[in-house]
């Protein structure tokens, strides 16, 4: 484990920002970490890059506890808010930052030439950051988080204002930095992006974990047994034992099935068979992230903690 946090809490007043929250971090996977708005993961971003110290509990990183003095510059911080100077040019700027993360100046300028040209920034070198608009600012930060290398890199709504375009090339590149060993804690709303970049996920709300798991685990645990039977022509013969319609959809031809305890898919696609349907798909429908998402805070479905890792 790269990163490790035991059992955190942190005050506010009368407000329990973060009660009691134990999660770990793989080397080398992308990790999410979910919640709502005020359920406290701007508080745990803060504990573990030490912006804040905790009321209770430890950071462990790399094996021995968070030392900010030694292990700081290991880590990039992309805040959702951003963190540049207005009036400098992108170019001075990138290297500055560079510099005060332990750069000498040859490398920060080779580095930041590099990211530059591989996301296509070269023709902004002089402009200042005033002159950018919210996506070439977002690329500019993403940039200074990531170029002085870091074992962690934390990303906090990393396309926001980012265009189809310009976010599918982070997330390459996001893809492409956990490949060469950076591990990466991603914190966004956007539930499709989880599903699609994470490998792990936890789920906060109200200051407490409330979900913490693979994304295949998550997934898999929460399924209802529904499939999609897709077909030439709708049958006749719509019911069945061991299933229940939950959905049609006479254009496509689809039916959403709901399978009972007890039965299996075969059974269902036998009965269909049976009935002279002729069937063109037939496909599981795991429910999705934001269903999940919104099911867990609203409280309607159990919070789980999954024990095993998939990275």
């Amino acid at each position: 484990m790269l990163l490790e946090l035991r059992h955190l809490k942190k005050h506010y007043a009368t407000q329990k920002a973060v009660d009691d929250i134990s999660f770990s971090v793989q080397k080398g996977g992308i990790f999410g970490l979910l919640g709502p708005n005020g359920a406290g993961k701007t508080t745990l971003i803060r504990m573990i890059t030490g912006i804040i110290l905790p009321d209770e509990g430890s950071v462990i990183f790399d094996g021995r506890p968070f030392d900010p003095a030694k292990d700081i510059a290991q880590i990039g911080y992309m805040p959702e808010e951003r963190g540049l100077y207005k009036k400098m040019k992108i170019g001075e700027q990138a290297v500055y930052l560079a510099r005060l993360r332990g750069l000498g100046r040859d490398e920060a300028y080779r580095l930041t030439r590099e990211w530059f040209t591989r996301l296509e920034m070269q023709s902004w070198w002089n402009k200042k950051v005033e002159d950018l608009s919210k996506g070439m600012s977002q690329k500019l930060q993403f940039v200074t988080t990531v170029l002085h290398r870091p074992r962690l890199i934390i990303l906090d709504e990393p396309f926001s204002g980012l265009d189809p375009v310009n976010a599918n090339v982070i997330k390459e590149e996001i893809f492409r930095l956990a490949q060469e060993g950076s591990t990466i804690i991603f914190s966004t709303h956007r539930m499709e992006q989880v599903e699609e970049i994470c490998d792990h996920i936890v789920l906060v709300n109200k200051g407490q974990k409330i979900l913490d798991g693979s994304v295949r685990e998550v997934k898999q645990y929460y399924k209802e047994h529904l499939y999609r039977v897709g077909f030439e022509r709708m049958p006749a013969v719509l019911e069945g034992p061991g299933f229940a319609v939950v959905g049609a959809d006479t254009k496509s031809p689809t039916l959403t099935v709901r399978i009972d305890d007890g039965f299996t898919p075969n059974a269902v696609l036998q009965f269909f068979i049976s009935q002279g349907a002729e069937l063109r798909s037939f496909n599981e429908q795991l429910p999705t992230l934001n269903e999940i998402f919104i099911r867990l805070v609203e409280g309607t479905s159990p919070a789980r903690s999954f024990q095993t890792f998939t990275v």
